[in-house]
């Protein structure tokens, strides 16, 4: 958990990143060579606790800060920040890109071109669409797939019942984390790079 001296050094369009523990997610975390696999937005503050803005099965939401860390395996999270830092307006901007994107389905086979929603989509969109920030990387999973010659091929041609969709585009947590414009803001663990 976040220390109370830490509490006032999150802002609006914080990026949180954690580690959910499922087969699927464990396997994209594997994938792309990285300790995360989720991925939200810092949108608030209620009062009591920071306001996170994610996608997450079955839909979008909202949900406390400390609730986002909880599903995280070990409680493992970093927050990171654009390293420009953000004006009140431009975190206007990315706040108001949120209500439209809540209560869309999760996107299963995060196919980036599709009207459902995904963590690292979502993200990666709001950033887009409110700012003009490319935060993360688009790639087909041929290229994400090929970057890791130890990925767990059977895995995914069983997810998708059959065949890997080697030109599907999609974004993954690993490129939001691994971003050059973006700066560590809080690790919970040593061992998080």
């Amino acid at each position: 958990m976040i220390d109370s001296s830490d509490l006032g050094k999150l802002e609006i369009g914080d990026i949180i990143f954690t580690c959910i523990g499922t087969t699927l997610f464990r396997q994209i975390a594997s994938a792309s060579l990285c300790w995360s696999n989720h991925v939200g937005l810092i949108i608030g503050h209620n009062g009591q606790d920071y306001l996170v803005a994610e996608s997450r099965v079955p839909f979008s939401t909202t949900t406390t800060l400390t609730r986002f860390i909880q599903r995280s395996a070990d409680h493992r999270y970093g927050i990171r920040r654009l390293s420009t830092h953000l004006s009140d307006q431009q975190k206007a901007a990315l706040i108001a890109q949120v209500p439209s994107r809540l209560n869309k389905f999760y996107h299963t086979g995060f196919d980036y071109n599709s009207s459902r929603q995904f963590c690292s989509k979502f993200v990666f969109d709001i950033y887009q669409s409110a700012l003009s920030i490319k935060i993360g990387e688009i790639e087909t999973f041929g290229e994400l797939l090929s970057k890791n010659p130890n990925a767990k091929l059977n895995f995914w041609k069983l997810w998708f019942i059959g065949q890997i969709p080697w030109e599907r585009a999609t974004v993954t947590p690993a490129s939001l984390w691994s971003h050059p414009q973006l700066e560590l803001i809080y690790r919970s663990h040593d061992d998080i790079h």
